[in-house]
Formats: structure tokens, sequence, C-alpha cells
């Protein structure tokens, strides 16, 4: 069988619900990248089938930025990293909620405060809880991301009327070690696995380009899968001077492709956002996106790089023939 035939065959099974083994995605590991636009019809046919013309739009707010304790090699806002990132405290509920209303005047569809570090301190956590609480759920939803947090801080946040709890796992278990030796991946698992026993909806991905293979590729995807998390966040590296990772070039526009495809096909009814470098990486390919398969982005500045602005967005998503997800949905 040639591999337009088996791609098609992964399709038309993924759209019929069958089970997937893993030897069936290794013929997109696999994949060449002459191949790549082949495999995005598959990606678009299963988005299209789960999510239509809808693309969901979020947000984020740098609650608390810098002197981070962990050594992630990617981050530029790590202690051990020198770069220009802006360093400061945790924002007072004021500023953390101007950011939800104003947000909420527009199609975005969700609102999140991340914040650097390890895990928020408890107080600190509380005051991003009342923040959130407060914002107008009928307009906004809310999402935070605040390190790696234990059940009772969790809990505090979907008390307060947070609905969603964001922990990237980044990398496969198997590369992991070699981006990060401050915490393991297993203490990022068990955040996740935390937050989801608090009833909290769980946003988990990872950002590519930092030196692992398209196998460890399908490894994250498949343990989200496992995981049964509720959208997934795809980040592709943005070297910054400072950081260990500065000398790393960014991914091509086709290996981005590549990856966005492969989520859509391993995770078919999960929401797949492209986040952080989908513009400076992609280049003229940026609006491939979701013929890749994604059904969301991230709108406006990233942590401590620019974006793009959400006027921008809309524009594109008008061109594409595709709209902005109702507020009350997702």
């Amino acid at each position: 069988m040639d591999r337009k035939k088996e791609l098609n065959t992964l399709t038309e099974n993924i759209l019929a619900g069958k089970p997937i083994g893993i030897e069936a995605y290794r013929i997109i590991v696999d994949m060449p990248p002459r191949d790549v636009p082949m495999l995005m019809a598959g990606a678009d046919r299963i988005r299209n089938a789960h999510f239509g013309s809808e693309i969901h739009l979020c947000t984020i707010c740098n609650g608390k930025s810098g002197k981070c304790s962990e050594d992630c090699a990617f981050c530029s806002q790590s202690a051990s990293s020198k770069t220009t990132a802006d360093v400061y405290p945790l924002l007072n509920r004021e500023k953390l909620m101007a950011g939800g209303e104003h947000v909420s005047e527009t199609p975005i569809n969700r609102y999140a405060v991340v914040t650097s570090g390890r895990g928020l301190p408890s107080h600190e956590v509380a005051s991003v809880a009342q923040a959130l609480g407060a914002l107008d759920s009928d307009r906004i939803k809310t999402c935070a991301s605040l390190g790696i947090l234990g059940p009772e801080d969790l809990r505090v946040l979907k008390k307060a009327g947070v609905t969603r709890y964001h922990h990237n796992l980044e990398t496969a278990k198997s590369h992991f070690a070699n981006m990060c030796g401050t915490h393991t991946y297993e203490d990022r698992v068990k955040c996740v696995l935390n937050a989801k026993r608090e009833g909290l909806s769980v946003c988990s991905g990872g950002i590519f380009g930092i030196g692992e293979t398209d196998e460890q590729v399908l490894e994250l995807a498949l343990t989200l899968k496992d995981l049964a998390v509720d959208a997934v966040p795809l980040n592709f590296l943005t070297p910054i001077e400072g950081t260990p990772m500065a000398h790393y070039p960014k991914v091509s526009p086709l290996r981005c492709l590549k990856i966005i495809s492969l989520f859509r096909y391993v995770l078919p009814d999960t929401s797949i956002f492209v986040c952080g470098g989908r513009e400076a990486s992609l280049g003229d390919h940026h609006s491939q996106i979701f013929e890749a398969g994604a059904n969301g982005m991230m709108t406006g500045h990233y942590l401590t790089t620019d974006g793009r602005t959400l006027q921008k967005d809309l524009e594109m998503l008008d061109r594409l023939g595709l709209k902005a997800m109702e507020k009350y949905s997702g």
C-alpha cells in the first residue's frame, strides 16, 4: 500500500472512531517534508469533522515575570539564564482583572493568568483566584497557569470559578531531562492529574524545536491522549539570547505543520492551539495551521515575546472563511 492510501485509511478509521494502534501513527513520524501537504489533507478533514469553521481564541496575561527557580533551557524567565526579560512580582487584583475585562469585549473566548516560578505560593494563588473569579463568566472563560500546584491550591481556583488549569508537559518523558533538571516529568504529570481530579478542565502541551525527535513528538502526543487532557497548546521555540538554547535554529515551516497534523491525528476531538512562535517559525505558511488541524490559537503577546494583534488574527480568519468560536462554548 502506498503512503497516500495508508494515510487515507488512517483518516477514515479515525473519522469512524475506530481504535488506532501506535504503529499506525508511525507513517506520520516517518513522513518526509515533501509529503506534509498530503498529511495535512487528512488532518483538515478530521478538524472540520469535530470543530467545523469555528476557531477558539485565547490570550494570556503575564501575571508574574522572571526570577524563576527552574532551569528549563528554552525559557528566558529562568534565573539561571541571562536575558532582558521583565522581572516583576504578582500583579495586583485590579491589573489582573483589567486584562480579562478588556478581552471580554472581544471575540476572545478564554483569558489566562500565567506566572513564573515552580509553583505560585498559596496566598498568591488565592489572589489570582479572586481576580479571575470576579470576572463575568458569561462574557469570558478563565484559565490559570501557576506552575506545579497541589490539590488544595487547585481546589481554591475551582471554588473561585476558574474553569481551566494550564500546565505543559513541554516534551516527551524520554527527552525531558535534556531540557530541565530542577524538577521531574512526574512532577508535571502529577499536577495535570491533580487538576483533573479537582474538576478543572486541563490545557497541556509542549514546545518543539528543543532537540526532540519526531518519535518523541509522537510520544508526547500519546501521553497527552492517555491523560485525556481537554486542550493542547503547541509552541515552537523562539531562540532567546542568554538562554542555553539561544543557538538552536527555528523550527522549519513544514516541520511545524507536520507536528500540528500529527497531534490532530492522535487527538482527533481535542482542542489544539498554536501558540508561541507560530508566526516567526511558520512565516508565509502561517495561515495553514488550521489546514494542518489546529482549531485554536493564542492571540496577542506571549510571555516574553511578541505575538500578533487580535485584529490581524481576525482578518486572517475572515480570509480563510473561518470564524471565532461563540463566546458561550469551548
